[in-house]
């Protein structure tokens, strides 16, 4: 699906995600050894949109799971249509039949959820699985993940087992706010995605803010990078520095203590870390 690190490069960057080479290199081996990847980072460093942006490169449906605490292997993978079995047992009834339990939980009454989606994609590139923030999944979800990791293949007690013919790329993305099972880290490749330094940020918002300027893109990853030096409860990261140069452009104005003032909700989103940011003085930190 792609031939070289420097055409996925490019890909990515057609679709508005500037990757750096590491970041590039590690979702090109994901690709072409079929392994999956985990990248880990703070909130707001772009895993989600790279694989976002790797699956619109591949020119690839993006099947997304977003995990959260409780979430279980049968929200995630299958459902059954009670409604439609209940039609069809009515219908049975009308017709003077006794519905077996073999028809009543066929193919046909199912309803696929991600996983499932994935695995049965016909191709003919394979599908992005995003399992995204599994971090925020209980352990026992992380451990039902190791058979589709492993084997690109899942178990519904009623069909048996389902493998993937074209098995799909997965990302998934953790904030490491708890520690993920060595098991599961065995399965996946690794790559953790930082803060962007300014440079790269001025040029993320120059690719994703249409009208942002030199000027006001490098003025607002200069002021994004010395909000980083705070002591904030939740740090900015690009996808705030993309929001605040949004805010910006739209209400035609620079960026100078003023209009930092007027819009540090777009960036920074405590009352606490806004405090900070204006003790500390936003004239020094919007022109350093």
């Amino acid at each position: 699906m792609t031939a070289s690190i420097d055409e996925l490069v490019d890909g990515l960057a057609g679709q508005g995600y500037l990757a750096e080479q590491g970041l590039a290199t590690a979702l090109f081996l994901s690709v072409r050894l079929g392994q999956p990847i985990l990248l880990e980072g703070e909130p707001g460093v772009g895993k989600t949109a790279a694989a976002g942006a790797l699956a619109a490169a591949l020119d690839t449906p993006l099947i997304r799971l977003q995990c959260y605490e409780g979430l279980s292997a049968a929200e995630a993978l299958y459902e059954w249509n009670y409604p439609r079995q209940l039609l069809g047992i009515r219908l049975a009834e009308a017709r003077g039949e006794v519905p077996r339990e073999a028809d009543l939980f066929a193919p046909e009454y199912l309803l696929r959820r991600p996983l499932l989606a994935a695995v049965e994609h016909p191709g003919p590139r394979p599908a992005v699985l995003l399992i995204d923030e599994v971090d925020r999944a209980d352990d026992e979800f992380e451990a039902f993940l190791f058979e589709l990791l492993a084997e690109g293949s899942v178990t519904i007690p009623e069909l048996g087992t389902r493998t993937a013919v074209v098995p799909p790329v997965v990302v998934l993305t953790s904030n490491r706010t708890r520690d993920l099972h060595d098991a599961l880290l065995r399965r996946c490749l690794y790559h953790w995605i930082g803060y962007p330094d300014a440079h790269r940020v001025a040029a993320i918002i120059r690719q994703r803010v249409p009208g942002a300027g030199e000027l006001l893109a490098s003025r607002v990853a200069g002021a994004v990078s010395r909000l980083r030096g705070l002591d904030l409860t939740k740090p900015p990261g690009v996808a705030e520095a993309i929001s605040w140069a949004n805010a910006l452009r739209l209400l035609g104005l620079p960026l100078d203590d003023r209009s930092a003032d007027a819009t540090l909700g777009a960036v920074l989103k405590y009352r606490e870390d806004e405090e900070l940011a204006r003790r500390t003085g936003l004239a020094d930190l919007v022109t350093g």
